[in-house]
């Protein structure tokens, strides 16, 4: 039971760090609506996103809600995969381990992760994962949010695979680039 009030906390508290850097006056005017809940294999707004097809990739909390500042993802993994190693340009990135085992690498760095664990990937390093266990979730955190909503969107939209230009297009339009392929087992 403590390990999973830790955890709620994390959770609960990582928003609020994400935010506090930002004048309350600006906060005020940059946050619309009202309290909301995001029920447990629901997204934000009732889009399905899958990550190659498979994968939910549920927002929780939009970049709409925050004023750009920050975007929240829940990741249920049914399978060993990841994405392909990539840089962010303008989003740091917080993963939060729920359940199962996970391999990061980022930058020179190889890191394996257990539920529980928490790892902090900066803007600008070249990073990836792969899920080391048949079930996996993660919540992740992108702060400030960038455009990886519409990234996930639009990728989700697609009926096949781009080409390598195509793929390298619309990642520049989102912010990202594609440095290297996804990690293997």
């Amino acid at each position: 039971m403590q390990r999973k009030q830790f955890l709620m906390a994390g959770l609960l508290a990582a928003p609020g760090l994400a935010l506090a850097r930002i004048p309350f006056k600006q906060l005020k005017h940059s946050i619309q609506g009202d309290p909301f809940i995001v029920g447990s294999g629901k997204s934000r707004f009732g889009e399905v996103v899958k990550f190659l097809g498979v994968h939910p990739n549920d927002l929780k909390i939009s970049s709409k809600d925050t004023g750009g500042q920050l975007s929240v993802f829940e990741y249920t993994g049914l399978g060993k995969v990841g994405p392909m190693l990539h840089i962010h340009f303008e989003q740091d990135e917080i993963f939060m381990v729920i359940e199962g085992e996970y391999r990061f690498v980022v930058g020179e760095d190889t890191h394996v992760l257990k539920a529980g664990q928490t790892i902090f990937l900066p803007r600008g390093i070249p990073h990836t994962w792969i899920q080391l266990t048949e079930r996996g979730k993660l919540i992740y955190f992108l702060q400030p949010a960038g455009k990886m909503e519409e990234f996930f969107s639009y990728m989700n939209k697609l009926t096949e695979r781009p080409s390598p230009e195509e793929m390298d297009r619309i990642h520049a339009e989102h912010q990202m680039k594609v440095v290297g392929p996804p990690l293997t087992l």
